[in-house]
């Protein structure tokens, strides 16, 4: 599988919750596809301590950045625009990790798939 981790995922196993590092370590063990991109990375580490910047550096060192180009920040603002007009707020960091994913024919793997709703993104809860 093709996963996009969401922050939710990235700040849980920083945290060191047991499901989501035991679930780490079977992506790999299963020869999953991991990614991250620049939201995801930069959510992660507007709240990382001084003294974990190198667990967080571990943690980025095997996943494969990405940044989709153009064309998946206008599909997330196209998203975006959608959800309002239906009265519905989509963030722009879950619009562009929704269209990242979607671009990388990927799955969203995240704590939180309401965030994900208002998007055609494939999206998994952990």
């Amino acid at each position: 599988m093709r996963y996009v981790l969401d922050t939710s995922f990235l700040i849980d196993y920083m945290r060191g919750d047991p499901p989501t590092v035991a679930r780490f370590a079977r992506m790999f063990e299963d020869g999953d596809a991991l990614f991250v991109n620049e939201v995801a990375v930069c959510e992660l580490a507007s709240g990382v301590a001084p003294d974990a910047e190198g667990a967080m550096a571990a943690l980025l060192e095997p996943l494969e950045f990405i940044q989709p180009g153009p064309e998946a920040a206008i599909t997330a603002g196209q998203w975006r625009q959608a959800a309002r007009r239906r009265g519905a707020m989509l963030s722009v960091p879950d619009a562009l990790i929704a269209a990242a994913a979607d671009t990388m024919d990927a799955t969203v793997l995240t704590r939180n798939p309401r965030d994900f709703a208002l998007t055609p993104a494939r999206v998994e809860a952990y």
